[in-house]
Protein backbone atom coordinates (compact mmCIF):
# COMPACT_ATOMS: atom_id res chain seq x y z
CA UNK A 1 0.00 0.00 0.00
CA UNK A 2 1.43 3.47 -0.88
CA UNK A 3 2.76 5.54 1.97
CA UNK A 4 0.08 8.73 2.20
CA UNK A 5 3.79 11.21 1.76
CA UNK A 6 3.79 9.80 -2.30
CA UNK A 7 0.11 9.93 -2.84
CA UNK A 8 0.45 13.95 -3.97
CA UNK A 9 3.45 13.60 -6.16
CA UNK A 10 2.64 10.70 -7.92
CA UNK A 11 -0.68 12.54 -8.58
CA UNK A 12 1.25 15.38 -10.11
CA UNK A 13 3.25 13.05 -12.24
CA UNK A 14 0.58 11.00 -13.83
CA UNK A 15 -1.53 14.00 -14.31
CA UNK A 16 1.69 15.74 -16.34
CA UNK A 17 2.25 13.00 -18.05
CA UNK A 18 -1.46 13.29 -19.44
CA UNK A 19 -1.79 16.46 -19.88
CA UNK A 20 1.34 16.41 -22.29
CA UNK A 21 0.21 13.82 -24.21
CA UNK A 22 -2.61 15.35 -24.81
CA UNK A 23 -1.03 18.51 -25.65
CA UNK A 24 1.00 16.81 -28.31
CA UNK A 25 -1.57 14.85 -29.79
CA UNK A 26 -3.53 18.01 -30.80
CA UNK A 27 -0.77 19.56 -31.98
CA UNK A 28 0.20 17.10 -34.47
CA UNK A 29 3.69 16.76 -32.93
CA UNK A 30 5.60 13.36 -33.75
CA UNK A 31 6.85 11.19 -30.51
CA UNK A 32 10.19 12.12 -31.06
CA UNK A 33 9.47 15.68 -31.11
CA UNK A 34 7.68 14.98 -27.78
CA UNK A 35 10.54 12.96 -26.39
CA UNK A 36 12.67 15.71 -27.21
CA UNK A 37 10.75 18.45 -25.85
CA UNK A 38 9.71 16.85 -22.99
CA UNK A 39 13.65 15.98 -21.85
CA UNK A 40 14.11 19.95 -21.99
CA UNK A 41 11.61 20.19 -20.23
CA UNK A 42 12.79 18.15 -17.51
CA UNK A 43 16.23 19.31 -17.86
CA UNK A 44 15.50 22.85 -17.90
CA UNK A 45 13.62 21.85 -14.17
CA UNK A 46 16.12 20.07 -12.72
CA UNK A 47 19.00 22.51 -13.68
CA UNK A 48 16.30 25.07 -11.80
CA UNK A 49 15.54 23.18 -9.17
CA UNK A 50 19.70 22.64 -8.40
CA UNK A 51 19.82 26.11 -8.61
CA UNK A 52 16.33 26.67 -5.91
CA UNK A 53 17.79 24.20 -3.71
CA UNK A 54 21.22 25.61 -2.99
CA UNK A 55 20.10 28.78 -2.87
CA UNK A 56 17.31 28.01 -0.32
CA UNK A 57 20.03 26.10 1.44
CA UNK A 58 22.17 28.99 1.84
CA UNK A 59 19.65 31.04 3.21
CA UNK A 60 17.86 28.65 5.61
CA UNK A 61 18.13 31.52 8.32
CA UNK A 62 16.34 33.93 6.40
CA UNK A 63 12.71 35.35 6.61
CA UNK A 64 10.18 33.10 4.89
CA UNK A 65 9.54 35.97 3.04
CA UNK A 66 12.65 34.99 0.95
CA UNK A 67 12.47 31.70 0.99
CA UNK A 68 8.52 31.65 -0.84
CA UNK A 69 10.54 34.11 -3.10
CA UNK A 70 12.92 31.80 -4.19
CA UNK A 71 10.22 29.33 -4.23
CA UNK A 72 7.96 31.19 -6.36
CA UNK A 73 10.90 32.02 -9.06
CA UNK A 74 12.10 28.09 -9.17
CA UNK A 75 9.39 27.38 -11.38
CA UNK A 76 9.72 30.47 -14.39
CA UNK A 77 13.64 29.89 -14.06
CA UNK A 78 12.82 26.04 -14.96
CA UNK A 79 9.88 27.19 -17.96
CA UNK A 80 12.84 29.63 -18.87
CA UNK A 81 15.92 27.08 -18.67
CA UNK A 82 13.42 24.71 -20.65
CA UNK A 83 12.23 27.17 -23.31
CA UNK A 84 15.49 28.14 -24.09
CA UNK A 85 16.97 24.91 -24.99
CA UNK A 86 13.92 24.17 -26.68
CA UNK A 87 14.11 27.17 -29.07
CA UNK A 88 17.93 26.40 -29.80
CA UNK A 89 17.12 23.14 -30.83
CA UNK A 90 14.14 23.93 -32.97
CA UNK A 91 15.93 26.83 -34.42
CA UNK A 92 13.12 29.62 -33.32
CA UNK A 93 14.36 33.35 -34.60
CA UNK A 94 15.61 35.24 -32.29
CA UNK A 95 12.61 38.00 -32.37
CA UNK A 96 10.18 34.92 -31.21
CA UNK A 97 12.75 33.83 -28.66
CA UNK A 98 13.46 37.34 -27.01
CA UNK A 99 9.75 37.75 -26.44
CA UNK A 100 8.99 34.45 -24.85
CA UNK A 101 11.94 35.55 -22.43
CA UNK A 102 9.87 38.84 -22.24
CA UNK A 103 6.63 36.75 -21.07
CA UNK A 104 9.13 35.13 -19.27
CA UNK A 105 9.94 38.05 -17.09
CA UNK A 106 6.91 39.82 -16.68
CA UNK A 107 5.25 36.44 -15.58
CA UNK A 108 8.24 36.42 -13.17
CA UNK A 109 7.90 39.54 -11.54
CA UNK A 110 4.49 38.75 -10.72
CA UNK A 111 5.10 35.65 -9.27
CA UNK A 112 7.36 37.49 -6.85
CA UNK A 113 5.06 39.81 -6.02
CA UNK A 114 2.18 37.03 -4.79
CA UNK A 115 5.50 35.16 -3.17
CA UNK A 116 5.63 38.19 -1.54
CA UNK A 117 2.65 38.87 -0.07
CA UNK A 118 1.78 34.98 0.77
CA UNK A 119 4.98 35.12 2.57
CA UNK A 120 4.43 38.25 4.42
CA UNK A 121 1.06 36.67 5.82
CA UNK A 122 2.78 33.54 6.47
CA UNK A 123 5.55 35.06 8.44
CA UNK A 124 2.62 37.41 10.30
CA UNK A 125 1.16 34.19 11.48
CA UNK A 126 5.02 32.99 12.35
CA UNK A 127 5.13 35.88 14.59
CA UNK A 128 2.29 35.28 16.31
CA UNK A 129 2.93 32.22 17.42
CA UNK A 130 6.04 33.24 18.20
CA UNK A 131 4.09 35.68 20.18
CA UNK A 132 2.62 32.89 21.72
CA UNK A 133 5.23 30.67 22.57
CA UNK A 134 7.21 33.92 24.48
CA UNK A 135 3.83 34.72 26.45
CA UNK A 136 3.52 31.39 27.25
CA UNK A 137 7.27 30.88 28.69
CA UNK A 138 6.88 34.54 30.15
CA UNK A 139 3.80 33.97 31.48
CA UNK A 140 3.19 30.71 32.79
CA UNK A 141 0.60 28.87 31.20
CA UNK A 142 -2.63 30.65 30.63
CA UNK A 143 -5.97 29.76 29.75
CA UNK A 144 -5.94 31.77 25.98
CA UNK A 145 -2.93 33.02 24.24
CA UNK A 146 -4.73 34.74 21.74
CA UNK A 147 -2.85 37.41 19.59
CA UNK A 148 -3.63 41.15 19.58
CA UNK A 149 -4.31 40.48 15.70
CA UNK A 150 -7.73 38.86 15.56
CA UNK A 151 -7.88 37.87 11.69
CA UNK A 152 -4.58 36.18 11.75
CA UNK A 153 -5.85 32.77 12.54
CA UNK A 154 -7.99 32.77 9.24
CA UNK A 155 -5.42 33.83 7.12
CA UNK A 156 -2.56 30.77 8.55
CA UNK A 157 -1.88 27.92 6.36
CA UNK A 158 -3.47 25.11 7.98
CA UNK A 159 -0.22 23.99 9.30
CA UNK A 160 0.75 27.05 11.64
CA UNK A 161 -3.45 27.31 12.11
CA UNK A 162 -3.11 23.88 13.56
CA UNK A 163 -0.16 24.05 15.31
CA UNK A 164 -1.76 27.84 17.11
CA UNK A 165 -5.01 25.73 18.31
CA UNK A 166 -2.20 22.86 19.63
CA UNK A 167 -0.58 25.49 21.70
CA UNK A 168 -3.92 27.38 22.97
CA UNK A 169 -4.69 23.93 24.02
CA UNK A 170 -1.30 22.71 25.66
CA UNK A 171 -2.08 26.31 27.37
CA UNK A 172 -5.19 25.26 28.97
CA UNK A 173 -3.86 22.09 30.28
CA UNK A 174 -0.83 23.37 31.39
CA UNK A 175 -2.93 25.94 33.17
CA UNK A 176 -4.97 22.99 34.47
CA UNK A 177 -2.58 20.78 35.48
CA UNK A 178 -0.57 24.09 37.28
CA UNK A 179 -4.11 25.20 39.18
CA UNK A 180 -4.55 21.13 40.44
CA UNK A 181 -0.54 21.54 41.12
CA UNK A 182 -0.97 24.54 43.19
CA UNK A 183 -4.17 22.84 44.99
CA UNK A 184 -2.51 19.68 45.86
CA UNK A 185 0.13 21.76 47.28
CA UNK A 186 -1.82 23.71 49.14
CA UNK A 187 -3.81 20.50 50.48
CA UNK A 188 -0.28 19.62 51.37
CA UNK A 189 0.83 22.46 53.33
CA UNK A 190 -2.09 22.85 55.48
CA UNK A 191 -1.97 19.07 55.96
CA UNK A 192 1.08 19.72 57.62
CA UNK A 193 0.37 22.32 59.52
CA UNK A 194 -2.51 20.77 60.60
CA UNK A 195 -1.00 17.15 61.40
CA UNK A 196 2.16 19.18 63.02
CA UNK A 197 -0.94 21.00 65.54
CA UNK A 198 -1.87 17.03 66.58
CA UNK A 199 1.35 15.98 67.02
CA UNK A 200 2.72 18.73 68.90
CA UNK A 201 -0.38 18.78 71.54
CA UNK A 202 -0.68 15.25 72.69
CA UNK A 203 3.27 15.61 72.61
CA UNK A 204 3.33 18.49 74.92
CA UNK A 205 1.03 17.19 77.46
CA UNK A 206 2.90 13.95 77.44
CA UNK A 207 5.65 15.85 78.20
CA UNK A 208 4.30 17.84 80.84
CA UNK A 209 3.08 14.48 82.64
CA UNK A 210 6.37 12.43 82.48
CA UNK A 211 7.99 15.75 84.07
CA UNK A 212 5.44 16.40 86.95
CA UNK A 213 6.22 12.66 87.23
CA UNK A 214 9.39 12.61 87.43
CA UNK A 215 9.96 15.70 89.75
CA UNK A 216 7.77 13.99 92.29
CA UNK A 217 4.99 17.17 92.09
CA UNK A 218 2.49 14.05 91.45
CA UNK A 219 2.74 10.77 94.09
CA UNK A 220 -0.23 10.23 94.99
CA UNK A 221 -1.37 6.76 93.48
CA UNK A 222 -4.86 8.15 92.18
CA UNK A 223 -3.58 11.21 90.27
CA UNK A 224 -0.34 8.80 89.11
CA UNK A 225 -3.10 6.48 87.52
CA UNK A 226 -4.90 9.20 86.08
CA UNK A 227 -1.56 10.85 84.53
CA UNK A 228 -0.67 7.00 83.35
CA UNK A 229 -4.13 6.88 81.68
CA UNK A 230 -3.95 9.92 80.08
CA UNK A 231 -0.53 9.62 78.87
CA UNK A 232 -1.73 5.87 77.27
CA UNK A 233 -4.64 7.64 75.60
CA UNK A 234 -2.68 10.41 74.00
CA UNK A 235 -0.05 7.82 73.07
CA UNK A 236 -3.14 5.58 71.23
CA UNK A 237 -4.18 8.93 69.02
CA UNK A 238 -0.81 9.57 68.27
CA UNK A 239 -0.36 6.03 67.20
CA UNK A 240 -4.04 6.08 65.63
CA UNK A 241 -3.00 9.61 63.42
CA UNK A 242 0.51 8.01 62.06
CA UNK A 243 -1.18 5.29 60.94
CA UNK A 244 -3.74 7.10 59.62
CA UNK A 245 -0.89 8.79 57.19
CA UNK A 246 0.78 5.38 56.71
CA UNK A 247 -2.73 4.29 55.29
CA UNK A 248 -2.81 7.43 52.73
CA UNK A 249 0.68 7.27 51.94
CA UNK A 250 0.23 3.67 50.47
CA UNK A 251 -3.33 4.77 48.80
CA UNK A 252 -1.53 7.90 46.98
CA UNK A 253 1.07 6.04 45.99
CA UNK A 254 -0.85 3.47 44.51
CA UNK A 255 1.06 0.52 46.78
CA UNK A 256 -2.61 -0.30 48.77
CA UNK A 257 -2.33 -4.39 47.93
CA UNK A 258 -6.59 -6.21 48.89
CA UNK A 259 -6.33 -9.71 49.91
CA UNK A 260 -10.15 -10.08 49.04
CA UNK A 261 -12.27 -12.86 50.73
CA UNK A 262 -16.00 -13.04 50.69
CA UNK A 263 -17.37 -11.70 53.80
CA UNK A 264 -20.52 -11.51 54.92
CA UNK A 265 -21.75 -7.61 55.60
CA UNK A 266 -23.07 -8.44 58.83
CA UNK A 267 -19.99 -9.56 60.33
CA UNK A 268 -18.19 -6.18 58.97
CA UNK A 269 -21.09 -3.72 60.76
CA UNK A 270 -20.85 -6.08 64.25
CA UNK A 271 -17.94 -5.78 64.87
CA UNK A 272 -17.34 -2.28 64.09
CA UNK A 273 -20.08 -1.71 66.43
CA UNK A 274 -18.31 -3.90 69.08
CA UNK A 275 -15.21 -1.71 68.53
CA UNK A 276 -16.82 1.80 68.71
CA UNK A 277 -19.54 0.99 71.37
CA UNK A 278 -17.77 1.96 74.43
CA UNK A 279 -16.55 5.11 72.82
CA UNK A 280 -20.02 5.80 72.30
CA UNK A 281 -21.17 4.45 75.58
CA UNK A 282 -18.45 7.40 77.16
CA UNK A 283 -19.92 9.85 75.33
CA UNK A 284 -23.14 8.94 76.02
CA UNK A 285 -24.34 8.66 72.19
CA UNK A 286 -26.59 5.39 71.59
CA UNK A 287 -25.41 3.11 68.68
CA UNK A 288 -27.99 1.26 66.56
CA UNK A 289 -27.76 -1.27 63.72
CA UNK A 290 -30.01 -3.51 60.89
CA UNK A 291 -28.84 -5.89 58.26
CA UNK A 292 -31.45 -6.34 55.65
CA UNK A 293 -32.48 -9.75 55.42
CA UNK A 294 -30.58 -11.96 53.87
CA UNK A 295 -27.15 -10.46 54.59
CA UNK A 296 -25.30 -9.63 51.13
CA UNK A 297 -21.93 -11.52 51.02
CA UNK A 298 -19.04 -8.97 49.40
CA UNK A 299 -16.10 -9.53 48.04
CA UNK A 300 -13.56 -7.09 49.82
CA UNK A 301 -10.58 -6.81 52.70
CA UNK A 302 -11.29 -6.74 55.35
CA UNK A 303 -9.22 -5.37 57.37
CA UNK A 304 -9.51 -2.43 55.19
CA UNK A 305 -13.37 -2.30 54.70
CA UNK A 306 -14.06 -2.65 58.51
CA UNK A 307 -11.67 0.24 59.22
CA UNK A 308 -13.86 2.29 56.52
CA UNK A 309 -17.00 1.28 58.86
CA UNK A 310 -15.13 2.34 62.32
CA UNK A 311 -14.24 5.70 60.46
CA UNK A 312 -17.46 6.00 59.65
CA UNK A 313 -18.81 5.57 62.81
CA UNK A 314 -15.86 7.17 65.00
CA UNK A 315 -16.47 10.51 62.71
CA UNK A 316 -19.97 10.20 63.91
CA UNK A 317 -19.56 9.92 66.85
CA UNK A 318 -17.51 12.87 67.27
CA UNK A 319 -20.02 14.87 65.78
CA UNK A 320 -22.71 14.03 67.32
CA UNK A 321 -24.32 15.61 70.80
CA UNK A 322 -24.60 13.72 73.86
CA UNK A 323 -27.51 12.06 73.82
CA UNK A 324 -27.68 11.29 70.45
CA UNK A 325 -28.36 8.57 68.13
CA UNK A 326 -26.50 7.19 65.72
CA UNK A 327 -27.72 4.44 63.19
CA UNK A 328 -26.16 2.67 60.92
CA UNK A 329 -27.86 0.44 57.94
CA UNK A 330 -26.82 -2.48 55.61
CA UNK A 331 -27.82 -4.72 52.68
CA UNK A 332 -28.37 -4.36 49.31
CA UNK A 333 -29.39 -1.37 47.40
CA UNK A 334 -32.76 -0.47 45.55
CA UNK A 335 -31.29 -2.15 42.19
CA UNK A 336 -29.60 -5.45 44.28
CA UNK A 337 -26.76 -5.27 42.27
CA UNK A 338 -24.40 -3.38 44.77
CA UNK A 339 -23.95 -3.81 48.74
CA UNK A 340 -24.77 -0.07 50.54
CA UNK A 341 -23.69 0.51 54.44
CA UNK A 342 -25.06 3.92 55.40
CA UNK A 343 -24.06 5.86 58.77
CA UNK A 344 -27.00 8.37 59.62
CA UNK A 345 -25.71 10.79 63.22
CA UNK A 346 -27.47 13.32 64.87
CA UNK A 347 -24.49 16.32 64.05
CA UNK A 348 -26.74 19.00 63.20
CA UNK A 349 -25.99 18.52 59.35
CA UNK A 350 -23.03 19.98 57.44
CA UNK A 351 -23.00 23.41 55.37
CA UNK A 352 -23.65 23.31 51.92
CA UNK A 353 -20.52 25.31 51.12
CA UNK A 354 -18.83 22.17 52.83
CA UNK A 355 -20.68 19.26 52.05
CA UNK A 356 -18.31 19.02 49.13
CA UNK A 357 -15.05 18.94 50.98
CA UNK A 358 -15.46 16.57 53.64
CA UNK A 359 -13.85 13.41 52.12
CA UNK A 360 -10.77 16.25 51.21
CA UNK A 361 -7.24 15.89 52.91
CA UNK A 362 -7.45 17.64 56.44
CA UNK A 363 -10.70 18.53 55.91
CA UNK A 364 -12.38 19.39 59.68
CA UNK A 365 -15.72 20.89 60.30
CA UNK A 366 -14.90 22.38 63.69
CA UNK A 367 -14.00 25.87 63.86
CA UNK A 368 -11.76 25.23 66.30
CA UNK A 369 -9.80 22.28 64.82
CA UNK A 370 -9.26 21.40 68.30
CA UNK A 371 -7.69 17.81 68.91
CA UNK A 372 -11.03 16.91 71.32
CA UNK A 373 -13.59 17.55 69.06
CA UNK A 374 -12.15 17.92 65.59
CA UNK A 375 -9.48 15.12 65.16
CA UNK A 376 -6.96 15.08 62.42
CA UNK A 377 -9.21 15.57 59.39
CA UNK A 378 -7.92 12.18 57.90
CA UNK A 379 -10.44 9.47 58.41
CA UNK A 380 -12.88 9.91 55.81
CA UNK A 381 -10.29 11.01 53.69
CA UNK A 382 -8.63 7.28 54.37
CA UNK A 383 -12.41 5.45 53.50
CA UNK A 384 -12.56 7.41 50.71
CA UNK A 385 -9.26 6.25 49.39
CA UNK A 386 -10.32 2.38 50.84
CA UNK A 387 -13.41 2.43 49.09
CA UNK A 388 -12.26 3.57 45.67
CA UNK A 389 -10.01 1.22 46.01
CA UNK A 390 -12.52 -1.65 45.79
CA UNK A 391 -13.79 -0.05 42.80
CA UNK A 392 -16.87 1.90 45.48
CA UNK A 393 -18.16 4.64 45.44
CA UNK A 394 -18.72 7.02 49.13
CA UNK A 395 -21.36 9.79 49.17
CA UNK A 396 -22.52 12.08 52.15
CA UNK A 397 -25.75 14.27 52.31
CA UNK A 398 -27.72 16.05 54.71
CA UNK A 399 -30.82 13.65 56.01
CA UNK A 400 -33.19 14.89 59.28
CA UNK A 401 -30.62 16.49 62.31
CA UNK A 402 -27.81 15.01 60.84
CA UNK A 403 -25.94 13.54 57.88
CA UNK A 404 -25.79 10.41 56.30
CA UNK A 405 -22.77 8.47 55.45
CA UNK A 406 -22.92 6.18 52.57
CA UNK A 407 -20.87 3.19 50.88
CA UNK A 408 -21.53 1.31 47.71
CA UNK A 409 -19.34 -1.40 47.25
CA UNK A 410 -19.79 -3.74 44.19
CA UNK A 411 -20.36 -7.39 44.93
CA UNK A 412 -17.44 -8.45 42.94
CA UNK A 413 -14.29 -6.41 43.04
CA UNK A 414 -11.59 -7.58 40.50
CA UNK A 415 -8.46 -8.87 41.97
CA UNK A 416 -6.09 -6.30 41.23
CA UNK A 417 -7.38 -2.38 41.36
CA UNK A 418 -5.46 0.53 39.72
CA UNK A 419 -3.95 2.82 42.26
CA UNK A 420 -5.69 5.71 42.74
CA UNK A 421 -3.78 9.32 41.77
CA UNK A 422 -2.90 11.60 44.16
CA UNK A 423 -4.91 14.01 44.99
Amino acid sequence: MMSSRWVLPVAVTAGGLGTTALVAAAGGLSAGDTATLIGYAVGGAMVAGLLAGGLLRLLRGSSIVVLAAVAALAPVLAVGIGVAGAASAMFISSHDLHGLFVVLAAAGTVALLIALVLGRRVAQTGRSLEAMARRLGDEGPVVSLATPRPGTASIAPAELASLAAELELTSARLAEAQAKAAAIEGSRRELVAWVSHDLRTPLAGIRAMVEALEDGVVDDPETVARYHRAMRQEADRLAGLVNDLFELSRIHAGALTLELERVPLEELVSDALASTSMTADAKGVRLQGAVGEPSPVVELSTPEMARVVRNLLDNAIRHTRPGGTIRIDAGLNDTADAAEVSVLDSCGGIPESEIDHVFDLAYRGDAARTPSSGGAGLGLAVARGLVEAHHGQISVRNERDGCRFTVLLPLTVSPAPPPRSAR
